[in-house]
């Protein structure tokens, strides 16, 4: 087994390797008590990349001969650095001439620094074509899943997921590019561990890809339209294929693609946004379009008992970038953090005062991850502090 916590309550596992632990929603450890992701890293030094580059270049050639019109392919972007990274990488290196599709926030939420991001993108010669579900809508829908789930983001990730294949359909581009493998890159499963991503509607929050969840939010189906993701015969009619580019690109990471974004024109954050006891984020080049971001890792921390910083520190440490004493340091100090005034935001986007808000959150706390200490304070019960000496 991997570094153990048992207890009446439950048993929480952390990596043997890096500081995810076993609460991750789906995750997968082997019998040495290995995460996926680690055991993916690992194997990247065996990975026949000749043979993945032929792989890629035969799902090209499929796509220029499959599409419609004048475009070989779809990618998802933000202007952020995964995104960017992709679109380069599809028109420089592999010769395709990409359509750019972006879900855009709804004004009241996106930064303007998003904003510049997105613009520096399409600067780089690119076509974009935009999806913006209306303002009220979606306004109404983070509530609801806010209200009902404490989950900002349930529902707008909904969308983001759903707007690629229907413009896909629309336009006859049936080859979608996606970054990584969620389940590869972080943990979980989406239903592959190959660039396969077909099967990605039966991911938690897309439950198969049907609406009737959010119907009981009193919005009608004709209002959530681009929020409902293609059926199973859709997608067959229209030969659409999903493929995780980043699993045939070697150094598809975090550090790699902040650092090719910032080469090319990434506006990073800065000042008090950059820090990480502000955002409860270590990289000042991730998660640059909104700041509801780190109310929902905040809201995640106290559900799962993990946030943004585990993710980050665990992929650093696979890069040997971070070893796992700097990791736990970092995880313990700032993940879960949130500026107070990022939470107002969203109270005041949603209409809901800040206590509210915090009722809401303190509701979702899993009391089986959390203990008050003798100050009267909220702890996790088990630490990847912990387990470092744990055997493994």
């Amino acid at each position: 087994m991997g570094r153990l916590f048992e207890s009446a309550l439950m048993t929480v596992a952390y990596c043997a390797r890096c500081v995810t632990p076993n609460t991750w929603p789906d995750a997968v450890f082997d019998e040495d008590g290995i995460c996926l992701p680690c055991r993916y890293a690992e194997s990247l030094a065996q990975v026949d990349w000749s043979a993945r580059k032929k792989e890629l270049g035969e799902i090209s050639d499929w796509g220029r001969k499959n599409k419609r019109g004048v475009y070989d392919c779809i990618i998802g972007v933000s202007g952020g650095k995964d995104s960017l990274r992709q679109a380069f990488f599809a028109r420089d290196e592999l010769g395709l001439n990409p359509l750019l599709v972006s879900c855009v926030y709804p004004p009241e939420q996106q930064t303007q620094r998003g904003a510049d991001n997105l613009s520096n993108l399409v600067e780089q010669g690119f076509d974009l074509h935009m999806v913006g579900p209306a303002p009220q809508v979606s306004k109404k829908l983070t509530k609801y899943s806010f209200l009902q789930f404490a989950n900002i983001f349930k529902a707008s990730e909904l969308v983001l997921y759903a707007s690629l294949p229907r413009v896909a359909i629309a336009y006859g581009i049936p080859l979608i590019f996606l970054g990584e493998n969620p389940a590869l890159a972080f943990g979980g499963s989406v239903g592959s561990v190959s660039s396969d991503g077909n099967k990605q509607r039966f991911h938690n929050t897309l439950g198969g890809g049907k609406l009737d969840t959010w119907l009981q939010s009193g919005l009608t189906a004709s209002e959530m339209n681009w929020y409902q993701y293609p059926s199973e015969h859709d997608f067959e009619r229209a030969q659409l294929r999903i493929v995780y580019l980043g699993f045939y690109m070697r150094d598809f990471n975090d550090i790699a693609n902040g650092a090719f974004a910032l080469a090319h024109g990434l506006e990073p954050r800065t000042g008090l946004d950059a820090l990480p006891e502000e955002t409860g984020s270590l990289n000042a080049f991730e998660a640059v379009d909104d700041d509801f971001v780190h109310v929902n890792q905040m809201i995640k921390h106290l559900k799962l008992g993990f946030g943004k910083v585990v993710q980050q520190a665990s992929v650093q440490l696979r890069l040997g970038t971070m070893t796992r004493e700097e990791a736990v340091e970092a995880v313990e100090k700032y993940d879960g953090k949130c500026s107070e005034r990022y939470i107002e935001n969203f109270c005041d986007y949603i209409g809901i005062t800040t206590e509210k808000f915090h009722s809401v959150v303190e509701e979702a706390r899993n009391k089986d991850l959390w203990q008050l200490n003798n100050r009267g304070a909220w702890e996790l019960r088990y630490k990847p502090s912990g387990a470092l000496g744990a055997k493994v």
